[in-house]
């Protein structure tokens, strides 16, 4: 991702994440506490599937809460077999949370005021290249916070980190959330673009792919329903 789709993406988030997510209370210092961690160098070992044989990628349309499956093909050190979801399209650009890039960093140890994570192992994921001290949750819940963004059924976009002690201490089978520091983007069009090169497939999104699947299987996984048979029915 060049330094103008950077700034480009910046003015962007500006309107979907920015003034809406730096309110919060609390989050000044769990940006800073995220970003000590990425100081440190403890986001290493990030999970990575072995490499598959080249697939014919389709150009498809992209829309709010598709899943972006990196090509074979695709090199960039940032989306190599990448499992991105799409949080927000328009005509300003795209924003999306890579999936499958957990890192070494404990939430417990990155956010030491959430009491209810103390002892548990949930990590940090890399969510992406930009603003890597940004803190962001993808949610599954049926009864969601007034402030989180709907991103598919189901399945949400939050940034209150006091949710994550409702969904710890008072757990219902389905309720789960995820963690991520940073996120991707695109300029208006260069998604589009890079999918006509070849660059990414999409997949419809699915809960489970995000939530209850291994990470370091997954892109291994899309790949594979990208490559099954598909039936037509007359």
């Amino acid at each position: 991702m060049s330094h103008c789709n950077r700034q480009n993406s910046r003015m962007y988030l500006s309107s979907i994440l920015t003034s809406e997510y730096t309110s919060a209370s609390g989050l000044t210092g769990i940006r800073r506490a995220i970003a000590i961690f990425l100081l440190g160098g403890l986001l290493t070992g990030l999970y990575a599937a072995p490499a598959l044989a080249s697939t014919e990628f389709v150009p498809s349309s992209v829309a709010k809460g598709m899943l972006l499956v990196a090509s074979p093909s695709l090199e960039d050190p940032n989306f190599r077999q990448a499992v991105v979801l799409v949080v927000e399209h328009g005509p300003e650009g795209t924003v999306g949370l890579i999936l499958n890039r957990s890192t070494n960093v404990l939430l417990s140890k990155a956010l030491p005021d959430i009491t209810a994570l103390k002892g548990t192992s949930y990590r940090l994921f890399a969510g992406g290249p930009v603003e890597p001290t940004r803190f962001l949750l993808l949610l599954r819940l049926k009864e969601p916070p007034a402030d989180a963004r709907s991103v598919f059924g189901g399945v949400y976009l939050g940034r209150t980190p006091k949710v994550l002690e409702r969904i710890i201490t008072q757990a219902k089978p389905t309720d789960t959330f995820r963690a991520f520091a940073g996120f991707a983007s695109w300029a208006p069009r260069q998604l589009e673009a890079e999918m006509l090169l070849g660059a990414w497939a999409i997949l419809l999104p699915d809960s489970s792919s995000i939530f209850d699947k291994d990470p370091a299987t997954l892109w291994q996984d899309c790949i594979s329903r990208l490559q099954a048979p598909r039936v037509i029915s007359n």
